[in-house]
């Protein structure tokens, strides 16, 4: 019995399962012991049945083909003058003549053999995703510290986001003071959207707390990966949002630098289960 196990990257669990025809009332016994070890990936699963308890082989001689078979042989060897000798080698290598059946396998006997090789080969793999995700952690530890960096280098220079709303202000209220009459809740109006698209302080806070969340998913004995797709996304909108309120060009770098670094914690997170 040989079982083989690849892996690759998905959000849920797909599996893939090629096993012999005879085995397929088996194929479910196999899926829900998958279920059961692995959350997310897609696994392919091929199963080859090398021996098989409870198999019998049985050697079938069609007669009456071989004997047709013999008749238009010696008609031919008559027509062209051989010797009709060493007939049997050939007969039995004819199509048809000599078959071999199998009795399909017993199933319950089969499933022990199966269900160890494949924990086995279950095992094998668990072994390579935890090697792989202790890689993917200290990669994903750098990335974080890097965007902690970042968020930090960007509220430094908030007050150039603030002096950069103030200058626009400005030429908006000069603007409006250019009509004989100007409504005082105008003028409130203006200066409540200037304070509410001058601040980016709220957004910067919200993403700190969203890297504290995520660095809170390392060391913990269970599935993550969905919580750290929901934690990332936050991050995402965050930082967006701060994007979104700024066109000063050290606060628009900086934003698109953790953008770099949340994209790669994406595909990253794409491998964790």
């Amino acid at each position: 019995m040989l079982v083989e196990i690849r892996s690759y990257n998905h959000r849920f669990l797909d599996l893939s399962i090629r096993m012999p025809v005879e085995l397929a009332s088996l194929e479910d016994r196999v899926r829900r012991a998958l279920q059961a070890l692995f959350q997310r990936g897609r696994l392919d699963i091929h199963i080859t049945l090398e021996e098989s308890p409870g198999r019998d082989r049985i050697v079938e001689v069609d007669s009456e083909l071989a004997r047709c078979y013999h008749a238009g042989l010696l008609e031919l060897a008559g027509r062209f003058g051989l010797e009709p000798q060493g007939l049997l080698p050939l007969l039995a290598e004819l199509p048809g003549v000599i078959r071999v059946k199998e009795t399909p396998p017993d199933a319950e006997a089969v499933w022990a053999l199966v269900e160890a090789a494949l924990l086995e080969a279950a095992k094998e793999l668990a072994a390579m995703r935890k090697a792989e995700g202790e890689a993917i952690e200290r990669d994903l530890i750098h990335r974080l510290d890097r965007v902690a960096h970042l968020t930090d280098e960007i509220g430094a220079r908030a007050p150039l986001l603030t002096e950069e709303y103030r200058e626009r202000l400005t030429r908006r209220v000069s603007e409006l003071l250019r009509d004989s009459v100007v409504a005082e809740e105008r003028l409130t109006t203006e200066i409540v959207l200037y304070a509410e698209r001058s601040s980016i302080t709220e957004e910067l806070v919200r993403l700190e707390s969203h890297l504290e969340q995520f660095r809170g998913l390392f060391g913990v004995d269970e599935a993550v990966g969905r919580k750290a797709e929901f934690i990332l996304q936050e991050m995402v909108r965050e930082i967006n949002t701060v994007g979104s309120k700024t066109q000063h060009p050290d606060i628009g770098s900086k934003v698109v630098e953790v953008k770099t670094e949340l994209e790669k914690i994406r595909e990253q997170i794409q491998n964790v289960e």
